[in-house]
């Protein structure tokens, strides 16, 4: 979370977050990092009328975006571990687990019992007992994080879609009344994508059944900021 005297900056996790991070932080005024992807309650009460800025990416890109980084990691969170049965499990595995996370207790109470109890300042950051909230919620894990971070029904958040953020992040700055200077511009275009994972195009990791679970548990989300397969 980033709030400047303008605006606030949530980050959503693995939606370019770290890319938009890195030029507020350098160009807009008064930015400073409050902590790292806080949700919205946790806005400090005289920053709480500015308005909301964020972004988001298409579901189906994001768990495969999430797979991939995690497996190519050394250590891996322990969201990947437990969904994963320790690397065991492939990817239609792995990721039907985590769009099953609210109805399967035994994934998620381990979780709840070995995520930190409080906000830190690194990886996911999302502590157990606010993972508990998607029990029962009949969400996917990417729709539960974002309404965890802007809020169920975030009508006064600006949120703007990863895919073109290149383009939205200075709108959008502009509309909180933080006009981006040429500066700012410059680097926008320039500037080389942040912790990107690698991997292959996101349509190929997935079968027509895994394809249709995640239209399901994301629906909200998908129709929200119009997403759809192979966009």
């Amino acid at each position: 979370m980033i709030v400047a005297d303008r605006f606030v900056l949530l980050h959503l996790h693995k939606s370019g977050g770290s890319f938009a991070n890195a030029l507020v932080m350098r160009h807009c005024a008064g930015a400073r990092e409050i902590g790292y992807h806080l949700p919205r309650d946790q806005i400090p009460e005289g920053s709480r009328h500015l308005p909301v800025l964020g972004f988001v990416r298409n579901p189906w890109s994001y768990y495969v975006s999430w797979y991939a980084f995690q497996q190519q990691r050394p250590q891996p969170n322990l969201l990947y571990r437990v969904l994963s049965d320790g690397g065991r499990l492939d990817f239609t595995a792995t990721i039907g687990n985590m769009l099953d996370l609210g109805e399967r207790e035994d994934l998620l109470a381990l979780l709840v019992d070995g995520l930190p109890r409080d906000f830190g300042n690194r990886g996911l950051n999302l502590p157990g007992a606010r993972l508990a909230a998607i029990r029962g919620s009949g969400q996917g894990f990417y729709s539960f994080l974002h309404d965890y971070l802007f809020g169920a029904d975030p009508a006064d958040a600006h949120i703007g879609h990863m895919e073109s953020l290149r383009t939205e992040l200075p709108a959008l700055l502009e509309a909180a009344g933080e006009a981006p200077g040429a500066a700012f511009l410059d680097e926008v275009r320039r500037m080389p994508a942040r912790n990107v994972s690698r991997h292959a195009a996101y349509a190929g990791y997935y079968d027509a059944r895994l394809r249709e679970r995640v239209a399901q548990r994301d629906a909200a989300l998908i129709a929200r900021h119009g997403y759809a397969f192979g966009s």
